[in-house]
């Protein structure tokens, strides 16, 4: 290999085709001439031709250089010129090359791939044969393959299929393969390469000093702020999921982002947080309503894009509402004597509590509701906590004074009258402890204190299912806890109270533990012994995405989830029933992550970015057929062949034609705009002439038209922009209109063809996006004055807008704090619906969304909060353009109130 400075020649033998050069210019100088022009009548025909020799003409100068350089090129191009080439390395052995392919690789993976091509490509250069090591172990089923030799072009294969993979390197498992290979095939030295994570690793130590018996030994490692960073698990304190983000480093502050993504893709909150100077560590919490924390189902970290990155949420994350049922109405003026104290205190960490009438709590969606000491309930109360109870929900009731002495039916067991007394100063006995819960309790694996002890209970009358719906029992075999499924659902009784007149449970760490299994009970999350394994659903590949198992990923036994070890056989991902799945992350199992140590003195160290080979192949060929091109329209100009008018003309119409080629979401009027506005429900939006707001308005209504389609049975096209003066609006029922400042007076016909509008039903959505409507106020006056525009009003809280889909207290957009302005009450005839709705919060750009479903701008102050009202708005304006105003009427609203009723 030929090198002149950063440049090197891989074949320089081709450039010997360069001494041609002068021989071609002799050729090429030759040009036949271009046939003459001779006018038609025939006597001048005859008294001009003469007979006489012509010789050649000789090309022009440029002509000739433009042909020597599409040869040149060419010649340049076979010899395979490279920029930036790596240096020919001494000896003749083998390349080693080494590749940490486990979950830190995936952050730079392409600087990886590109590397180790760029080292095959080299291998071949100087016809070394390539031996490849994968530290990451992918066998599912005895021992790996063992090491062979390759030829570059195996090896290229190899390199271009090879995969980051969800888990840990095994750094052991590579030292015993490098140890079993057969070294006799290698006569002489070669040269390693080590493409390391920049991590440290146990077993490097080991690994390196096999590696040296190779060869002398590159390790390249990524930059030190480039680095995998891990997710650790949450923990969740109240409302508030708080966890910590840790990367290898503590050098200089670092601003990141993390997303809170749903099962549906859809993005519920995006948060960032600060690494501090010469700290490793960031505590970042998220706080969401109950309703959209039921929904979370991954975190992940911004441009990381590694299994260690992203943390799955299953149940255990999530907050459920249960319903604390107070009959006597108040709260007893000593709270440490209230029954609901203690249970509100227990549940608060992981649930969210509803402390109200058993009537309001019957209408809202709850997992679990208790019902602390009661007796003798009503016949209607029953009934409907039967039902409850069939549907899928989860019943506990504490025993008590009133219900020792007046049981009702609603029980798992039957119950003694009266209750047990044990311990006291006029009896024998001792407090009774509790006994340790068997195998088919869902307490099962719970560490009962010592001391925790009842000293009364409410007894059950022997029977012969009693041993199976027993959950708890005391130390004397008597039942604590005894459950029955009823339907979908459970009825647990506990035989003791809520607070601590008979026992002293509720002051124990024991009485969370057993409620918190009891609310993961109400999903099903519960595992037991004897559950059947748990099948994987979805695993996460190297870079953190979803994928479907491959056939070798197998299911794992329920009690053994927690420790399972993460690799080929159980890659990270969900496990378990679709209504009931598992998470397991990676996070959980790898030791926080340390920068890689100070390396021996005998190893050369590199970063991926230090050398970048550049093959001027391609460049070189397409400059030649670009030059080629020139050459052929020149030589057909100069023969009088090729007319420039006649190519003018060509041009003329090639670029009329692709003027004229009709764009994607622009309006023609002609019949296809007709027949695509008419054959699917569309919204419209006005084309303001600014390219970047009309680009900003398409992406934000047909994000909003992602949303629809979402959480709503409304299915509309894609958005089209229509131009006022031309296109017929009659087709759609809502259009959106973003004010600029370069806005110009409506002329007559666009005039009557927006009253027209707005006559016939439709509905403008006028938005100034300046936060305030002050900035574009001269602008909206000029509008006003030219349309039939109804007196309006600042929108109420009781306007149909603001429960068309939604029950909505705010519409903000990227903006938040204007007014929105709506058509007064009793203005018009179009079903009470509004014909203007005006407003200055920029929707369309808290609407839009990339390919992706990625949004492209931040709300402010509220950030994906505001955006979730934002879109919660936009579905409102949709539905209300669609349906009109009929929940303003109130003609039905008794049986409706009734049937919630019941």
């Amino acid at each position: 290999m030929f090198s002149f400075g950063a440049l090197s020649f891989v074949s320089p033998w081709l450039l010997l085709a360069l001494i041609s050069l002068p021989a071609l210019w002799w050729l090429l100088r030759i040009t036949p001439p271009a046939p003459a022009e001779i006018a038609f009548p025939p006597i001048r025909l005859l008294m001009k031709i003469i007979s006489h020799e012509e010789s050649a003409a000789r090309s022009p100068l440029w002509l000739i250089l433009l042909r020597l350089s599409i040869i040149a090129a060419i010649i340049l191009g076979a010899a395979q010129p490279l920029w930036n080439a790596a240096a020919s390395l001494d000896g003749r052995g083998p390349f080693v090359i080494v590749v940490n392919d486990g979950w830190t690789s995936a952050v730079d993976w392409p600087a990886r791939q590109s590397r180790m091509s760029s080292l095959v490509e080299q291998a071949g250069r100087e016809k070394r044969l390539v031996l490849f090591v994968a530290t990451a172990p992918v066998e599912t089923q005895g021992k790996a393959k063992p090491l062979q030799l390759m030829s570059p072009s195996e090896a290229r294969k190899v390199a271009s299929s090879l995969r980051p993979k969800p888990w840990r390197v095994d750094l052991t498992k590579a030292f015993n393969r490098l140890n079993d290979f057969d070294r006799t095939s290698i006569k002489e030295s070669g040269h390693v390469f080590w493409l390391n994570n920049g991590l440290k690793t146990p077993g490097s130590d080991k690994l390196l000093s096999k590696l040296k018996e190779f060869g002398p030994v590159t390790v390249i490692s990524d930059e030190l702020t480039d680095r995998a960073m891990i997710l650790q698990q949450p923990l969740a304190k109240g409302n508030v999921l708080e966890f910590d983000v840790v990367r290898p480093h503590d050098r200089g502050s670092d601003v990141q982002w993390l997303r809170a993504v749903a099962k549906d893709g859809r993005l519920l909150a995006r948060e960032s947080f600060v690494f501090s100077p010469e700290k490793n560590t960031a505590t970042i919490s998220i706080k969401l309503p109950t309703e959209l924390r039921n929904k979370l189902s991954r975190l992940e970290l911004e441009r990381q894009n590694t299994a260690g990155s992203v943390f799955l949420l299953d149940e255990r994350w999530r907050r459920r509402p249960v319903g604390l049922i107070d009959r006597a109405g108040v709260v007893a003026r000593q709270p440490l004597l209230h029954e609901l104290y203690y249970l509100e205190r227990a549940l608060t960490p992981f649930t969210e509590v509803r402390k109200e009438s058993f009537e309001n709590l019957l209408r809202r969606e709850l997992a679990v509701l208790i019902l602390a000491d009661t007796g003798g309930l009503q016949a209607k109360e029953l009934e409907k906590f039967q039902a409850w109870i069939k549907r899928g929900g989860i019943l506990i009731r504490f025993s008590g004074p009133r219900l020792a002495a007046d049981p009702d039916k609603l029980l798992p067991v039957k119950l003694r009258v009266g209750d047990r007394v044990m311990g006291g100063a006029m009896s024998w006995s001792q407090p009774a402890t509790l006994k340790a819960f068997d195998d088919k309790s869902p307490f099962t694996g719970l560490q009962i204190p010592d001391d925790v002890f009842v000293q009364r209970q409410v007894l059950a009358q022997p029977a012969l299912d009693l041993d199976k719906k027993t959950w708890a029992r005391l130390s004397d075999g008597t039942p604590l806890v005894t459950a029955q499924r009823q339907g979908q659902g459970w009825l647990i009784l506990i035989h003791t109270t809520a607070n601590t007149s008979w026992s002293n449970l509720p002051l124990s760490g024991l009485f969370v533990s057993m409620l918190r299994r009891i609310v993961a009970l109400s999903q099903g999350t519960v595992a037991h012994k004897d559950g059947p394994p748990l099948s994987p659903l979805r695993v996460i590949d190297g870079f953190g995405k979803l994928q479907k198992p491959q056939p070798h990923v197998l299911p794992i036994i329920s009690t053994e989830f927690e420790q399972a070890k993460i690799g080929p056989k159980h890659p990270p991902g969900f496990y378990g029933a679709k209504s009931s799945r598992r998470a397991l992350n990676l996070s959980p199992t790898i030791e926080e992550p340390l920068a890689l140590e100070e390396l021996p003195r005998w190893v050369r160290e590199d970063v991926y970015e230090s050398i970048r080979e550049i093959d001027l192949r391609p460049w070189l060929y397409g400059l030649a057929l670009i030059l080629f091109l020139a050459d052929m329209i020149t030589t057909l100009i100069l023969r009088g062949m090729f007319k420039l008018k006649r190519a003018g003309v060509v041009a003329s119409i090639f670029v009329i034609a692709c003027a004229s080629w009709p764009s994607q979401g622009i309006a023609q009027n002609d019949d296809q705009f007709a027949l695509n506005a008419s054959l699917k429900t569309r919204v419209a939006y006005v084309l303001t002439g600014n390219t970047e707001i009309d680009r900003i308005t398409q992406s934000g209504l047909q994000g909003l038209r992602t949303v629809l389609a979402q959480r709503t049975a409304a299915e509309l096209g894609d958005p089209i922009g229509v131009n006022i003066e031309k296109d017929n609006l009659s087709f759609f029922p809502l259009l959106y209109w973003p004010i600029t400042s370069n806005q110009k007076p409506l002329s007559s016909s666009s005039v009557s063809k927006l009253n027209k509008f707005m006559r016939n039903g439709g509905t403008i959505f006028i938005d100034t996006r300046d936060k305030n409507g002050v900035e574009h106020a001269t602008i909206l006056r000029v509008l006003a004055s030219q349309l039939d525009i109804p007196p309006l009003v600042p929108l109420p809280s009781s306007h149909v807008l603001n429960r068309a889909f939604y029950l909505l207290r705010q519409a903000p957009g990227r903006w938040d704090g204007g007014r929105i302005w709506v058509e007064r009450s009793g203005s018009r005839v179009n079903d009470g619906v509004s014909a203007i709705i005006m407003g200055s919060h920029d929707w369309a750009a808290a609407w839009a969304m990339n390919e992706a479903q990625r949004p492209l701008f931040t709300p402010v102050p509220g950030g994906e909060r505001q955006r979730e009202f934002a879109y919660r708005f936009g579905v409102n304006v949709i539905i209300y353009s669609l349906t009109g105003n009929y929940k303003a009427d109130q003609v039905h609203l008794p049986a409706i109130m009734l049937r919630l009723g019941k």
